[in-house]
């Protein structure tokens, strides 16, 4: 019997071991990838295996969804900043194959997409369909802030976010809530101490690091990448939506501390002040958003909301804020065809602007300008006998949304210094009798308007 080669048979099985792994390649690259989902043209720029997972991901993530009957629409900032740049031709494109994946293969970990509370059934199958698909999923919970309320703090929690993961890749699921303002809230995504942390890189979410609210968006359905999608009508503006979004809920817990202190005014003339109150608020809000100016509470009002979640009855005004870099000459006669006529004008657009309009029975909305410093932010005060002036001192701020009154506005992010500016330190104690040239902590003597000016700065109708 012959001795058998050893090399002969060494090469002769590495040479089958290749013909099998060509063959695999070749039967992936012809058969399984065609079946499986689109292959994009190498010609027009070919794709990593990392883009192409990510592609997949998101492929059965719209099969999943789809196969429940679960509307999500994409929110991912990333995913809708390429889109934005080629709306116009992916809103005219057909539905023909795509020749390259140029936006759900884009670099990132997670893509991210929104769902409508209302239409969220909480299907367990879904979960059970997702474990059978590959998917890793993670559920977060918190209780619901719509039940608070200064009768009772809600403990009822509610889904806020859905993590699914597959491969290398996640899907960020935000669930989105209607409130009584008429707005969409998504809630914060906080890890509860059983949570693996290192599920997923949670850090680089684009949401959930704070609560947001949104106006509801009109969606578009296009096709990208060969995927189905809805998307946001307008991209650019929900991005633009999205970099203020940030929301500050009411602070009940204080507010019932602080009526278990200062008992709360129930009185008839208490309750149909803030009935006043909120419908001026209200009209004040639809002026200014139908110009498109960005206002805040301020003042008193500011206080009502951050100390007691409601109008200081003996305050007898609503008071906004509004930076001067925003003001319209259009303010005062959109005000005055929406039923408030003009009460005084004190100031000027480039110095201490303030407006004052009669509301109903004797309540008045107050608008304050705001200048911005390097260091600081201030609005003036005029004094109409005597053309005195008097500036009011703020460290800077940015602006967060809230909802006060059953109405979508926007409050100081930084409300604590905004108001122990404002107040001192003993804000939380009432002052009924309050003088605004002397009894605000802020308040400066700011020199006397000329004489031959008070005609143009100091006007009272």
């Amino acid at each position: 019997m012959q001795k058998v080669n050893k090399n002969v048979v060494l090469a002769v099985l590495s040479l089958t071991s290749l013909v099998f792994l060509l063959f695999q390649l070749y039967y992936y690259k012809f058969y399984l990838s065609q079946k499986n989902g689109t292959v994009f043209s190498k010609a027009r720029g070919s794709q990593s295996g990392q883009d192409s997972t990510r592609w997949h991901v998101v492929r059965k993530f719209l099969g999943l969804i789809s196969s429940h009957n679960i509307p999500v629409y994409l929110i991912d900032p990333l995913i809708l900043g390429l889109i934005d740049k080629d709306i116009e031709q992916i809103r005219s494109s057909s539905d023909g194959p795509s020749p390259e994946c140029k936006y759900f293969c884009a670099p990132r970990d997670f893509t991210t997409f929104a769902l409508l509370d209302k239409a969220w059934k909480h299907e367990v199958g879904l979960f059970r369909t997702a474990e059978k698909m590959g998917f890793q999923w993670l559920k977060v919970l918190n209780k619901d802030p719509r039940l608070d309320g200064m009768d009772d703090l809600s403990g009822t929690e509610i889904p806020l976010h859905y993590i699914f993961k597959l491969a290398s890749h996640a899907i960020h699921l935000v669930v989105f809530y209607e409130r009584s303002g008429n707005f969409l809230w998504h809630g914060p995504l906080r890890l509860k101490q059983h949570m693996d942390r290192k599920f997923v890189p949670f850090r680089k979410l684009h949401f959930g690091r704070y609560p947001g609210a949104y106006e509801k968006p009109e969606l578009l359905l296009v096709s990208i990448d060969d995927l189905k999608v809805q998307i946001p009508k307008n991209p650019s503006s929900f991005l633009e939506e999205m970099s203020h979004s940030r929301f500050l809920e009411c602070r009940y817990r204080e507010a019932r501390a602080f009526f278990q202190v200062y008992p709360d005014d129930a009185s008839v003339d208490a309750v149909e002040f803030r009935k006043r109150a909120k419908s001026l608020l209200h009209l004040a809000a639809l002026t200014l958003n139908n110009l498109g100016v960005k206002f805040w509470l301020s003042s008193g009002t500011c206080l009502g909301w951050y100390r007691q979640c409601n109008v200081i009855p003996y305050s007898k005004d609503v008071d906004l804020g509004i930076f001067i870099r925003d003001y319209k000459a259009d303010i005062i006669p959109a005000f005055q065809k929406a039923g408030l006529p003009l009460k005084h004008k004190f100031g000027k657009v480039e110095d201490s602007l303030e407006l004052s309009f009669q509301g109903d029975d004797d309540v008045k909305l107050d608008i304050f300008f705001f200048y911005e410093e390097d260091d600081f932010i201030w609005n003036g005060g005029t004094q109409a006998k005597s053309g005195k002036k008097f500036k009011y001192l703020f460290p800077k701020f940015t602006l967060c949304w809230t909802e006060f009154v059953e109405l979508k506005v926007h409050v100081p992010c930084e409300t604590l210094q905004y108001v122990e500016a404002n107040y001192g330190p003993d804000w939380k104690v009432p002052v009924k009798t309050w003088d605004w040239k002397n009894s605000p902590s802020n308040v400066q003597y700011n020199g006397v308007w000329p004489v031959d000016e008070w005609d143009e700065v100091i006007q009272i109708y």
